[in-house]
């Protein structure tokens, strides 16, 4: 489903995604980033319009065919606004739950096909100082691997803050076309050319198939053959989630340290892509046994989208993608089975060129009238009709982290779109070392679909161990806890001299007189009696304070101390 454009109007595989949306069910990618601090909006708003002039067709909107003649084409909005197309919310408690029912929100609406196709969310108040910010474009626009080169524009590689342009920008708009006659023969030679192209692309892609053949000799062996047959002639059985869409739509998501896929890789001598397709299976499996489902025998159908960009640019626009049916049994139990099951099914697919046989059947389908393929797309989407169990898309994404205005993004979690029966779908993106997993599915389709995101872990724990990959030490934890505990002590003041207390007993005052205050005379004789009579006081204890240097132990400091003598201590206080 390649976009090659013509000019500037959309290929008969962007179209497809316009015929196929209609009202409560929106065909959008998408994703919910979250960033580490509080990103202001008006800077946000400034510089994401300074960005702008990197996109422009950011600034154009869909112009359907006069007549519905032709293709549709891009043409600018005349009447464009940035604040459109970004917005801002605050959570009432900042969840993580709270941010996804938001993103669920957002996802479930159909944006205005009068202004251009995208649009972005700022969220405020995300607990632990972070920010969230949820990003859509619709699918005729690009797919997944032209909306991550869009996010490379949009976002820095670097911490340091950009600086904003101090004038507000002025777009330049160019004017409308001509009289609309020019407009329908614009169209129609258009469409003629996209006509013909699309037959030479087919006979290209069939003499180079018929190529490829020959000079392996055949890549598949008859008993091989007779394996591709589920793949192409046996109706997809139906799962419980697979039901009409009605919206609206719930997301949960994910993570799975890519270092970790990539260990269970070569353990097992497959591929990331292989490793992923055996959690999604385990993870549906698990779903299924959850609500009591039987599992024995019954196969899951994943659509699997394959890039064919090549050597073209991963932010160039539009969609060049294809797709693999890739059909799994549900009832391998044995981790290690299920991903050998699943490389042997992948590496048959990519022998029989799967891939390219499903682009050339689209590209034949797309010959037919623009009219004809509208009318099609609103009855298709309508229709009690299930190809495929449901979409799993695997885009790989920049592994180095990027930066919205000098903040970290810290995670990526990716959405594809849910239509006809395919109510419960599933993206993957893997950015800065982490596989993010985004499940997005209608409410009526899987009212729990959050249990998907506990079944992932689960698989994920029970695929490391069966394949006896180790998790690796958490060395940085432990290097941050030593950094902070030398810190502490770094910080931490001086211990204060110890005081020790000794109490010394003192013997009887030998005069009387001279511990009397000064008062009036007293006879002599009377004192004398009145001392005679009164019984010896008893010696009263000094108590001394000796300071003393910071010990590890004060008692066998004192213990070793000599003894203080009672003559030094009384002539200090003689």
């Amino acid at each position: 489903m390649q976009s090659q454009q013509s000019g500037d109007r959309l290929s008969w595989g962007d179209t497809v995604f316009l015929h196929l949306e209609h009202e409560g069910m929106p065909l959008n990618v998408a994703c919910v980033c979250v960033f580490e601090g509080k990103i202001p909006f008006e800077d946000c708003v400034q510089f994401v319009e300074s960005k702008l002039p990197l996109i422009p067709r950011y600034l154009k909107r869909v112009a359907p065919p006069l007549l519905n003649i032709g293709l549709p084409s891009w043409e600018y909005d005349p009447t464009f606004d940035i604040r459109n197309h970004v917005r801002e919310a605050t959570l009432k408690h900042g969840s993580d739950a709270e941010l996804k029912t938001l993103a669920g929100k957002i996802l479930s609406t159909v944006m205005d096909r009068q202004h251009p196709l995208w649009d972005m969310t700022l969220v405020h108040g995300l607990k632990g100082n972070r920010s969230g910010f949820v990003f859509r474009l619709h699918h005729c626009l690009a797919d997944g691997i032209g909306g991550v080169g869009i996010m490379n524009v949009v976002m820095d590689a670097s911490p340091v803050v950009p600086r904003l342009p101090k004038r507000k920008l002025r777009l330049r708009v160019p004017p409308p076309r001509g009289v609309w006659t020019s407009s329908i023969t614009n169209g129609c030679i258009d469409s003629y050319s996209e006509l013909v192209k699309r037959i030479l692309d087919a006979l290209t892609d069939v003499s180079s198939m018929a190529e490829r053949a020959a000079a392996n000799g055949g890549n598949l062996a008859p008993d091989e053959f007779t394996h591709l047959l589920p793949e192409f002639t046996v109706a997809t059985e139906r799962l419980r989630f697979n039901v009409l869409y009605r919206g609206p739509q719930k997301f949960a998501w994910a993570e799975v340290p890519l270092a970790e896929i990539k260990a269970i890789r070569h353990s097992c001598g497959t591929s990331v892509n292989d490793v992923i397709l055996a959690l999604v299976t385990a993870t549906i499996r698990r779903y299924l046994e959850l609500h009591g489902d039987r599992v024995k025998g019954r196969m899951l159908r994943l659509m699997v989208p394959v890039n064919l960009r090549g050597s073209d640019g991963p932010g160039d626009l539009g969609n060049r993608i294809s797709l693999v049916p890739v059909t799994l049994p549900l009832d391998i139990r044995n981790p290690r089975k299920l991903l050998a099951a699943v490389h042997k099914r992948t590496e048959l697919l990519k022998r029989a060129h799967t891939a390219e046989l499903v682009s050339l059947a689209g590209g034949l389908l797309g010959m037919f009238p623009n009219s004809a393929q509208a009318l099609a797309g609103h009855i298709i989407s309508r229709l009690p009709f299930t190809p495929f169990n449901m979409v799993c898309t695997n885009v790989p994404g920049p592994q180095a982290p990027l930066y919205l205005l000098g903040h970290k993004m810290l995670h990526c979690y990716p959405y594809v779109p849910v239509g006809g029966e395919m109510a419960l779908n599933c993206a993957i993106l893997t950015y800065n070392g982490t596989a993010y997993f985004g499940f997005s599915g209608c409410v009526h389709a899987a009212p729990d679909l959050r249990r998907l995101e506990t079944f992932l872990k689960l698989s994920f724990t029970e695929l490391r161990e069966a394949a006896e990959i180790e998790p690796p030490p958490k060395e940085e934890k432990k290097k941050e806890k030593r950094v902070r505990a030398k810190a502490k002590v770094a910080r931490a003041p001086a211990p204060m001299p110890e005081t020790v207390h000794v109490s010394i007993p003192l013997p009887p005052l030998t005069s009387v007189e001279s511990t009397m205050p000064a008062g009036p005379p007293v006879k002599r004789v009377r004192a004398k009696a009145k001392v005679a009579r009164a019984p010896a006081p008893a010696p009263e204890p000094v108590h001394v304070s000796i300071p003393l240097q910071p010990l590890t132990s004060v008692e066998s400091t004192i213990a070793a101390s000599p003894p203080v003598k009672e003559e030094k201590v009384l002539t200090q206080f003689a």
